[in-house]
């Protein structure tokens, strides 16, 4: 069976942009723009605040993980992201302290 039928949100297609920001497509069609800056701290985080360590990721089958590992959950980047076409705010409020932001291995 293929995610979908299960309803899961998959990333389907990322583009690097600036800094630490990217372009990413998920399965529903949407196209929105995540600044990961807020989140590239703790452990496994703080050596992708290098930004030629943060482009050494890849696309999965459902996200995004960087070279080292480290993952985030595709729900996390819908829900911390903006539609592309509004470009991103001057502030967005990133605190999600009820949810877990990455996978760490």
């Amino acid at each position: 069976m293929i995610m979908e039928d299960f309803g899961l949100m998959r990333v389907v297609d990322v583009e690097y942009l600036h800094d630490y920001v990217m372009k990413l497509e998920f399965s529903n069609g949407d196209v929105r723009l995540v600044n990961f800056e807020p989140f590239l701290h703790g452990k496994f985080f703080d050596e992708l605040r290098d930004k030629k360590k943060f482009i050494q990721f890849a696309l999965t089958s459902w996200t995004l993980e960087w070279y080292n590992g480290v993952d985030f959950a595709p729900e996390f980047l819908y829900e911390h992201s903006v539609p592309a076409d509004n470009g991103l705010p001057d502030h967005v409020d990133y605190a999600a302290e009820d949810r877990a932001p990455y996978n760490e291995g």
